[in-house]
């Protein structure tokens, strides 16, 4: 647009597009100005000067006609939705420079572009809160157009006359624009729409697409509560060993020396600040490790990332332990982690059959996943065995009863449900919803699943 004013009116020096906001807030906002290089018709670019109107912009409040300020060319288009010629700066009621500074501005013709109301904001228009004027009134309420952007062109000083040919090429581009700029308003609100419409089912495919996944990380606390009943088998198996087998070597003593070694430096170590806190944490870690049951990988893992550290880190930064000492307690305590799956010991074990000594040894130490289930059909089986030296047999085989009712669905829910997510995504869950979320087989069991639960507790 101020390209093409520029090209058309050799005597145009600069031109600047104001957008005007929606009501009633109507910021005015320049957009961009472009201004003539001398001597060239070559343009710059860009919002140089510092301006009111420079972004974020200015409310229709701050620059309406209002007692106690100077009028402005930008209230007088807005309000009135009529141009404004300053063909004589000097005697411009409307020059806010001269008004404030009593200088000279250049000659500017102002043109507002006008869309229609109803283009514009469509069957809501009778909703719209107009923008008032200092008295209170509303303003555009009886007119079919509204103000969208406002054309200022500045002109060489002596070259611009109030209706001349210069204007009216100014008022018919005004016009073009206007039916441009509602068309490209009209596309961005249909474009907005569409973006609307899709964040609106990408919510609702994400709504239900969670509650699919909900289900399925209950389900996944199954194995956990699976797991949690053969600690127990591990934990009695564990204890029967070092009755019978008092020669082997286990973790807890050597937990308990090296929670012992920190205990004796724990008063030379409490002016040491960091080291103290690790020394204190890395006791509370060898605590819980000696308390649990857990498979040796875990163990390990439990020793190679939370122990060895922290003991590396205190041998690091002090003298007051033997590092070497500290070092074969360590690897002692490694070397000690799988010793319960020592079955050889076992047979010492006088009173309880060799069949079931080999199963107990062996089921003690697995983990049950999705890609071994078969195994806990394993682990009922022992716990049913009527020689087994556990207590609340009865109620850990309830338990696990019912878990395993519930985890044989696990693999045919995932499978559905992976279904339905896929169907989400790709927008086809309308044609799909009968036959993956009416006919869905699995989720009958999720009332199994919270009797199983609570058996659990």
């Amino acid at each position: 647009m101020i390209k093409t004013v520029l090209s058309c009116l050799d005597n145009a020096t600069k031109g600047t597009i104001y957008k005007i906001g929606l009501m009633p807030e109507l910021i005015a906002m320049r957009v961009l100005s472009g201004a003539r290089k001398q001597d060239s018709d070559e343009l710059e670019w860009g919002l140089p000067a510092v301006s009111d109107y420079n972004p974020p912009g200015k409310k229709w409040e701050h620059y309406r006609d209002q007692p106690g300020r100077p009028l402005e060319a930008m209230g007088w288009c807005v309000e009135k939705q009529m141009s404004w010629t300053a063909d004589n700066p000097m005697q411009d009621l409307r020059s806010v420079r001269k008004q404030l500074s009593g200088e000279r501005e250049d000659e500017f013709h102002m043109e507002p572009v006008l869309v229609g109301k109803k283009g514009l904001y469509g069957y809501s228009v009778e909703k719209i809160q107009y923008p008032v004027d200092f008295l209170g009134k509303s303003i555009w309420q009886d007119s079919e157009k509204v103000v969208a952007a406002v054309i200022k062109i500045h002109f060489k000083p002596g070259t611009l006359k109030r209706g001349d040919r210069s204007t009216g090429i100014i008022r018919d581009l005004s016009q073009s624009l206007g039916s441009e700029l509602l068309s490209l308003w009209l596309r961005e609100k249909l474009y907005q729409a569409s973006k609307h419409f899709a964040r609106q089912r990408l919510q609702s495919c994400e709504f239900l697409a969670h509650e699919l996944r909900n289900t399925l990380v209950k389900l996944g606390f199954v194995f956990s509560a699976i797991n949690a009943q053969i600690s127990i088998l591990r934990a009695r198996w564990e204890e029967l060993l070092q009755e019978h087998a008092p020669e082997l070597e286990w973790k807890g003593p050597l937990l308990d020396e090296l929670c012992g070694a920190l205990g004796e430096k724990a008063a030379e170590l409490r002016s040491s600040g960091d080291l103290f806190a690790v020394s204190q944490r890395l006791l509370i870690e060898q605590e819980e490790l000696a308390r649990l049951y857990l498979p040796p990988h875990q163990e390990w893992e439990w020793v190679k990332h939370k122990i060895h550290p922290k003991w590396e880190k205190l041998l690091s930064g002090t003298s007051l332990w033997d590092r070497s000492a500290i070092e074969s307690l360590l690897d002692r305590l490694a070397n000690a982690l799988p010793t319960g799956m020592n079955y050889y010991f076992s047979k010492k074990m006088d009173g309880l059959p060799s069949e079931l000594l080999g199963k107990w040894s062996k089921l003690a130490y697995v983990q049950i996943t999705s890609s071994n289930l078969f195994q806990l059909d394993e682990v009922i089986e022992l716990v049913e065995h009527p020689v087994l030296p556990v207590s609340h047999k009865e109620q850990m085989l309830r338990v696990l009863k019912s878990l395993r009712a519930i985890v044989h669905t696990i693999p045919e829910v995932e499978e559905k449900a992976a279904k339905i997510l896929q169907s989400l995504r790709f927008g086809t869950w309308a044609e799909d919803q009968y036959r993956f979320g009416l006919d869905f087989p699995g989720l009958e069991s999720l009332g199994e699943f919270e009797m199983g639960l609570t058996q659990c507790r």
